[in-house]
């Protein structure tokens, strides 16, 4: 401290400019965003993108240069693709953080001013009040009844009280009082700031459609290479054919197995998605994460802000012989009394009444209109007991101008209450007094019963309602008042040891949000279990879950008994409990490993600084955009603009949807490939002429698939997606029949194009003959599409509506064949030749054997499907 050279009226303008330049901003690192250079580079990183490099410096060398530059074009636009959609998950998390501009009250050059808290320098005097977000790390100096919310560091969610010489750190949240002090540590020196440095240990996984892809790719990659080269020896040395056409054959291969166009729709469709989920709240970060939602088997989730509304009520209220509800959710003061299930006036109750004023004179907490929504200024606890005395039709302005406060005795951790004295218009006083109810029930002898005279206490009873009242998962506060001749304007314990009258009971909630269960059972239907994850006591939390249907919510694990448990133990506990209290931030990064050590696909929520490790460990790790701290959202993969697990529950139902589109997508894709593929290694190997090109084989790899598969993007949401278990990690994309029906179709197509070929060379030029091939192949395209297409779940539905999508992706494809086939400039490119009538017939004619197979196929099927009980039997 000695060391700052901080004077009583602060630094002057020019230190703090000089300390600036040698601490620099009092700003966070960027994180994990790659710069865009980085970005770019990476989206070649892919081994199917290797062997089309490849491809492309073989037939610059062989000197075919439009060759060349058609498949350096695909490498780029590919690229550009991947770029351009990452770019934009960025830029929606960067208006999020331009939502907030933090500001911080200093003393600088002898005077108190506001200025940009990146500004604050190491020395900087800071003035703090109630309600401000903490710049820097401070050492204060001053502290009056400085109470601080410190759960982004802690995840404790309990108020801490603070002393001078204690220090306030920069993120917290100053919740009662004021204090002053001197900035110690700015930026990445801060607390802070070293816990954001630290993730660079915690490894991110990759999800789960990343790994099927690569290992697809790798496999596919290593059987292209085979082919190619096992064709080419047999062309050199078997048939002695030219060693530089034997080198174009190779390249038709490697470029027909390529899917070249499915980097450009997988990250077509997952943007589209993620534009689906930007409007449900959720914005992604990373495109491949959308998929990861979809398989998604645990979901584990804060309880403060996401299931609930992160805002305290007054639930109930207890007199001596009347129990009240009190309608309601959050600060609003809107809502209504209730007893015994009747609309009532509070204010006829004499001991409920009481419980009104207290509940305002006795009440630093202020509440505000602002933008069409209340905001708390103060303590939440007593900002739930301001709203519901507002609900009464009371205002803060009035009772405290009739009842001016004259003295006060501040809450401490030690005495457990807060006392006021106030005075009425004739000068006599009451005392309020509010606190934990064992606290105040020893300081009364005396209780107001239901017609507002007084009765002896009866301890008995006030125990059983406040247990019931905790065993309800509410706080619990009693309020006792002091009837005095004179007004004191002084306070002390000792004023307010006897003669007290015990009025009644707060019980205060968080309620939940009203989306929760529903969404909750949304997720149970679909497979996905939900662990509530809280700082609160086992029994709030077990209240809590009950209320919004977690399964086996009476089943409580705490972070004391992780920390007991072994790894192995662990790993088998988590199976079974839901319902997690007391739990701190280095619990949730065991409690992730361990559900991922068993299998899971793991989403984990966190909104605070020492969350951020577990949400980079997790699968999807979800941050809350209102309330989080930026070092959560950089550690995050989505970020939840509501803060609402609902908004959880319809992300994971959208990457369900975007997975099997996803799958759709790939087969059509395979398909079509593997198809072109075959068509020429059966030409090669029969002797024939290839019926396709190498650039022919790109246009239809890059332009009309993806053109196609875009159908896929738009296609209806599926309406089992949350009502079928997710899929396992380890299983393959396609199995059992569907993979003989795979090859079905290749072989069809395959044979389909060197009919056509075949058919059409004695009548045509072998240009015009390849430019009918071509066009079957796409014809088998469209149809196959159609196939693929899911189907109309209820016959009420439009079907014009339904398949939009696949209708505007074939007409846009032959939109596309028309210059194709008939322009000039492209004729010289792909060596296609216009046709005619005839033609076109032989191309639909063709084509449209698939769908005869289609029919053969499915009457299979459901005869299969129709025997398959009897079988097992």
């Amino acid at each position: 401290m000695d060391n700052m050279q901080t004077r009583g009226q602060g630094l002057t303008r020019q230190e703090a400019a000089a300390r600036l330049l040698t601490a620099g901003a009092n700003t966070l690192p960027a994180g994990s965003k790659r710069p865009a250079w980085l970005r770019f580079l990476s989206q070649f990183n892919n081994v199917l993108i290797y062997i089309l490099i490849l491809s492309a410096i073989i037939t610059g060398s062989l000197q075919h240069w439009v060759d060349t530059a058609v498949i350096v074009s695909v490498i780029f636009i590919n690229a550009l693709i991947g770029f351009i959609q990452e770019g934009k998950a960025e830029d929606a998390l960067d208006s999020i953080r331009r939502l907030l501009s933090p500001q911080a009250l200093v003393v600088r050059d002898g005077r108190q001013q506001h200025v940009d808290a990146s500004l604050l320098v190491p020395g900087d005097r800071v003035i703090l009040s109630a309600g401000d977000k903490v710049p820097a790390d401070i050492t204060l100096q001053i502290a009056n009844s400085l109470r601080m919310q410190e759960a982004i560091l802690t995840g404790e969610s309990l108020d801490i009280e603070k002393d001078p010489d204690t220090i306030a750190y920069a993120g917290t949240l100053v919740t009662h009082g004021n204090g002053a002090g001197t900035v110690t540590a700015t930026g990445k020196n801060t607390e802070i700031g070293r816990i954001s440095q630290s993730l660079g240990a915690v490894e991110s996984p990759e999800t789960p459609l990343t790994r099927k892809l690569t290992r697809f790719f790798r496999y596919l990659a290593f059987m292209i290479v085979c082919a190619a080269l096992a064709i080419f020896v047999f062309g050199v040395y078997v048939r002695h054919l030219p060693v530089d056409e034997m080198f174009m054959v190779m390249i038709g291969i490697a470029v027909s197995s390529i899917p070249e166009g499915l980097p450009a729709a997988i990250s077509i469709i997952l943007a589209i998605g993620v534009r689906i989920m930007a409007r449900r709240n959720a914005i992604v970060r990373s495109l491949p994460v959308v998929e990861t939602l979809g398989n998604t088997t645990v979901i584990c989730t804060d309880k403060t802000g996401t299931l609930t509304h992160n805002e305290l009520v007054v639930a109930h209220v207890v007199t001596a012989e009347h129990a009240f509800t009190i309608s309601g959710v959050g600060y609003t003061p809107a809502g209504q009394f209730f007893h015994h299930g009747k609309e009532i006036v509070l204010a006829d109750y004499p001991a409920a009444a009481g419980m009104l004023h207290g509940a305002i004179l006795n009440n630093d907490a202020a509440l505000q209109l602002v933008d069409g929504e209340w905001v708390l200024h103060g303590d939440p606890t007593e900002g739930a007991l301001m709203a519901f005395a507002l609900k009464a039709g009371h205002t803060r302005e009035d009772i405290h101008s009739r009842f001016p406060r004259r003295a006060e005795i501040p809450f401490s951790a030690e005495q457990r209450y807060m006392a006021t004295s106030h005075a009425d218009s004739a000068g006599k006083g009451v005392i309020y007094v509010k606190g934990a109810p064992e606290k105040l029930l020893g300081m009364c002898r005396l209780q107001m019963d239901g017609d507002g005279k007084l009765e002896s206490l009866q301890p008995d009873y006030w125990r059983r309602e406040t247990e019931l009242l905790a065993a309800n998962g509410e706080r619990v506060l009693a309020l006792a008042c002091k009837k005095t001749d004179v007004a004191p304007d002084a306070l002390s314990p000792e004023d307010i040891e006897s003669g007290l009258i015990f009025l009644g009971l707060f019980g205060i909630t968080d309620r939940p949000r009203l989306e929760a269960a529903p969404a909750i059972a949304l997720c149970h239907r679909a497979g996905i279990a939900v662990k509530m994850i809280t700082g609160d006591h086992a029994l709030t939390a077990s209240a809590l879950g009950r209320a919004i249907g977690i399964p086996g919510a009476d089943k409580v694990l705490t972070g004391a008994e992780i920390d007991a448990l072994p790894d192995g133990e662990l790993a088998k506990a988590v199976e079974g409990v839901n319902i997690y209290a007391r739990m701190f931030p280095h619990h949730k990064l065991r409690l992730v490993a361990a559900l991922q050590g068993n299998g899971h696909v793991v989403a984990m929520t966190g909104d605070g600084v020492n969350d951020a490790p577990a949400l980079k460990a997790a699968d999807v790790g979800i941050a809350m955009g209102k309330h989080g701290t930026e070092v959560a959202k950089d550690a995050a993969r989505i970020v939840l603009a509501d803060d609402n697990f609902a908004s959880i529950a319809a992300a994971v139902e959208e990457g369900r949807n975007i997975y099997k589109n996803l799958r759709y997508t790939i087969q059509f894709m395979m398909v079509t490939d593997f198809a072109e593929g075959l068509s020429l290694i059966i030409s090669l190997l029969s002797g024939l002429s290839l019926p396709i090109t190498p650039l022919q084989i790109l246009w239809i790899n890059t332009v009309t698939s993806v053109t196609l598969s875009l159908a896929f993007a738009f296609a209806p949401h599926h309406k089992d997606a949350m009502n079928i278990p997710p899929i396992q990690q380890q299983a393959p994309f396609f199995t059992g029949r569907k993979v003989l029906s795979l090859v079905f179709h290749i072989l069809l197509i395959a044979l389909g194009t060197i009919a056509a070929f075949l058919l059409m060379t004695p009548s045509m030029s072998e240009a015009g003959a390849r430019t009918v091939a071509v066009n079957v192949l796409i014809g088998f395209q469209v149809w196959y599409l159609w196939s693929l297409f899911p189907a109309r779940t209820a016959r009420s539905e439009n079907w014009a509506r339904h398949y939009m999508p696949v209708l505007l992706a074939t007409l846009g494809t032959l939109i596309l064949q028309l210059p194709f086939c008939y322009a000039a400039w492209m004729q010289k490119i792909f060596s296609t030749q216009a046709l005619g009538a005839g033609e076109w017939l032989v191309i639909f004619s063709l084509s449209g054997t698939i769908l005869v197979w289609h029919r053969i196929e499915n009457a299979i099927g459901i005869r299969i499907r129709r025997q398959s009980p009897t079988t097992a039997s």
